[in-house]
């Protein structure tokens, strides 16, 4: 199973800060991790914004930097000042943990956030 098939099979699991499975709730990084199957830090803050901390945590899970957008890339977007939020993309938009609607979803179309990293598994 590809990590845009995991990230699929999460939409609809509730949201929850910290949350890391399908049955109890995911945040964003419980979305990635199970998607990419990694294992990710806890305690972190819900709004950081240092995305060097994202970059070598991406790295030390064995993703590399994706020049070229392919479906089931892991996004991460600085969602306002401060706030970073990591998706997967879908080939027609992400998918993501929504804080606000409080529950994973597939929003299609173009994310209103900006980008600053993508990464997938080597080949």
């Amino acid at each position: 199973m590809s990590p845009l098939e995991r990230a699929r099979d999460a939409v609809g699991a509730r949201f929850r800060l910290h949350g890391r499975a399908v049955g109890t709730g995911l945040d964003c990084v419980g979305l990635a991790a199970l998607a990419y199957r990694v294992e990710v830090p806890r305690g972190y803050a819900l709004r950081s914004g240092d995305a060097g901390v994202v970059v070598r945590a991406v790295a030390a899970a064995g993703l590399v930097v994706a020049a070229e957008p392919r479906p089931g890339d892991l996004l991460l977007f600085r969602t306002a000042a401060g706030q970073l939020h990591l998706a997967i993309d879908s080939g027609g938009g992400v998918i993501h943990a929504d804080a606000v609607l409080r529950k994973a979803v597939e929003r299609p179309g173009v994310p209103p956030w900006t980008a600053i990293g993508r990464w997938r598994r080597e080949d």
